[in-house]
């Protein structure tokens, strides 16, 4: 493992059923295939030794010893293989019959885990053949190795002692009260099942559907590997299902009717700060039993797939519901500060995306008030930085929603202003007195027109710090506040798309660069681009993400960011706009300490009233560092 991911890999095998040397065989295979994949945890079916549909031969003592030579077998072929792995076998412990899990690792067994729910339903008749696993404790000779036996056991990483494993069985999940529930709050942070869970139809989905919310409900890595081919097709068919989640998201997932190997990256660091974050997990584990394991990290390769965009779902489909769902929430907050305050909206239109999108939540806002849009008071307030792109994206846009816009020119105020304080220069000062007039003119309309300034920038700005305190920093309620810049196209994108009426002015917007316009103009064009200052946005929402809703460090960030964008940016460019992103979010909490209200809409709000408290004057040395001993 490396920053905290474990290679794990569910392997279903053909079987051959009441053959355990031919199945030790396919499973060697399988877990040399796996070893030399790098997979540090694999989880073959369980029975998978013996196969699970051998009835009466179950209480054959010919295949239990037939069994106990394969688990041998495997030993034998393991000795010199890292990976920790879980096969399921039928053993007999203090005269009764059990389905197990046998933990191994470099050719030792590890320990020896019982099922406990014994399905006797339908097609199901274990209770025929098998003991529950229940209240039992205790140890077991195995092949001369006296290794526990028992449910409440944790395999522990000795090199990482946050890496916590525990397994169940097949039926245990479907039980009212899982096992892995009571492993989790021991601290198990990964559960494996061995299952042999038959094919019906839809049962794919429910089968799903349960692994996907007990690993979201656990804070857990949840490994799934069912029985597949070869099993008798007497009365039932196993169709191989493997399954991989975390923390309520399918990493991986096989097709149905397959044998084979699935592969994911589970990444426990990010499982730890998730139940550190929710505080909810009061570990108790003095009733359980801890076995040690090896990890190795010197050949760890990461292949999960990192999206470059967290905040923006990748398929269209996806996209067009999340959008449709975001505008909606921002729009009926949003209606519910207009209406019980009364007053109406005033916004500064700049011809940029995020004016854009805030007026589009505005209109959909006064459509559910069934207010008349012309009451929207819009302003456009040019300056000497004022592009003629973006002054025309205004006047179009504003003709094609249909409402009335306000111009108000302040370049002479703010020469006025800057002569009267004696300050000739065009730097930091020159540019902020422009944010902050345009802030005084949008408040000083409000008092006078029964209105609230609803706030554009957005939680890319928030984070970077990338507006004038006490000038377009502030508004009176925030509407953008929580959507991040990458998202923030997406939307108005969306909303070009449905309104037809505004698509060309919309599309105009989102083909114009990104600027605050707070420079002269150079022959024409913009002299200011804010991602030539700063960095890519997409690269810094990528860090705010990590940063914030997983607390992870800058190295493993920089890893993350590096396999996320390889095809575009180079490790020095990244490492560089991340010291700008770790720079910046430390030295601007203070204005993130007195922002306006707004709503949050996903897992991230930088609000000092919900999320995100922080002390102004903390120090980015420790974060720096972490960063600088990262090779590029």
């Amino acid at each position: 493992m490396r920053f905290s991911f474990i290679k794990t890999a569910a392997i279903t095998p053909k079987t051959h059923l009441a053959n355990p040397s031919k199945n030790a065989d396919e499973i060697i295979k399988l877990l040399d295939k796996a070893e030399s994949m790098s997979v540090e945890l694999a989880v073959f079916p369980e029975l998978c030794i013996s196969g699970y549909t051998c009835g009466e031969l179950f209480l054959s003592e010919t295949l239990i010893k037939a069994s106990l030579e394969a688990i041998g077998k495997i030993l034998q072929a393991s000795k010199n293989k890292k990976v920790l792995f879980f096969i399921g076998a039928p053993i007999v412990f203090n005269g009764k019959l059990f389905s197990c899990a046998v933990a191994v690792q470099k050719g030792k067994i590890l320990a020896v885990v019982p099922k406990t729910a014994m399905p006797n339903y339908g097609e199901f008749y274990e209770v025929r053949h098998f003991a529950s696993g229940e209240y039992i404790d205790g140890f077991i000779d195995v092949l001369g190795q006296s290794v526990y036996f028992g449910t409440n056991v944790i395999f522990e990483s000795s090199q990482n002692k946050t890496v916590k494993i525990a397994a169940e069985i097949c039926e245990d999940m479907f039980v009212p009260s899982p096992p892995s529930s009571r492993h989790a709050q021991a601290g198990a942070n990964i559960i494996v099942n061995l299952s042999a869970s038959n094919e019906l139809i839809a049962k794919s989905d429910y089968r799903k559907t349960l692994i996907n919310s007990q690993s979201g409900r656990l804070a857990a890595g949840y490994v799934y590997a069912s029985a597949g081919l070869g099993e008798s097709t007497s009365d039932m068919i196993f169709s191989g299902h493997r399954i991989i989640a975390e923390n309520g998201v399918v990493l991986s997932e096989s097709g149905l009717f397959e044998s084979g190997i699935t592969i994911a990256d589970i990444d426990v660091g990010r499982l730890e700060f998730e139940r550190r974050r929710l505080n909810v997990f009061h570990i108790d584990n003095s009733l359980y039993a801890k076995v040690s394991f090896d990890f190795d990290e010197k050949n760890f390769v990461l292949d999960r797939y990192f999206s470059p965009h967290p905040f923006v779902p990748s398929d269209k489909e996806g996209m067009q519901k999340r959008a449709e769902l975001i505008l909606q929430m921002l729009s009926y907050a949003l209606s519910e500060r207009l209406q019980k305050t009364g007053l109406e909206a005033v916004i500064g239109i700049s011809g940029g995306l995020d004016s854009t999108l805030a007026l589009l939540v505005i209109l959909r806002a006064y459509e559910k008030l069934n207010r008349d849009k012309k009451n929207i008071i819009a302003v456009t307030m040019p300056g000497p930085g004022t592009g003629q792109k973006t002054l025309s994206n205004v006047l179009a846009l504003s003709k094609a929603v249909g409402i009335n816009i306000c111009k108000i020119p302040i370049t002479e105020i703010v020469d006025k202003h800057l002569a009267d304080i004696g300050h000739n220069k065009k730097d930091i000062a020159y540019e902020n007195a422009q944010a902050r007039e345009r802030t005084q003119i949008l408040m000083d309309i409000a008092n006078a027109r029964k209105g609230i300034v609803v706030g554009t920038g957005d939680l890319s700005e928030i984070a970077l710090g990338w507006a004038t305190y006490n000038g377009d920093h502030m508004s009176m309620y925030g509407i953008n506040s929580s959507v991040p810049k990458t998202l923030v196209k997406y939307l108005v994108d969306y909303e070009a798309q449905r309104v037809k009426n505004y698509q060309q002015a919309l599309v105009d917007v989102l083909n114009t660069e990104i600027s605050p316009e707070l420079l002269p103009n150079k022959d024409g064009k913009i002299s200011q681009k804010t991602e030539s200052i700063l960095g890519p946005y997409e690269a810094h929402d990528f860090f705010l993400y990590y940063t914030i809703r997983f607390g992870m460090a800058p190295s493993k960030i920089f890893a993350l960011a590096k396999n996320a964008f390889k095809d575009k940016y180079t490790a020095p460019q990244i490492k560089k706009y991340l010291i700008v992103f770790i720079n910046r979010f430390f030295k601007n909490q203070f204005k993130r300490n007195a922002m306006p209200d707004g709503v949050k809409i996903g897992s991230i709000s930088l609000s000092p009233r919900a999320d995100w408290r922080m002390p102004s004057d903390a120090e980015i040395e420790a974060y720096i560092d972490d960063l600088n001993r990262s090779k590029n």
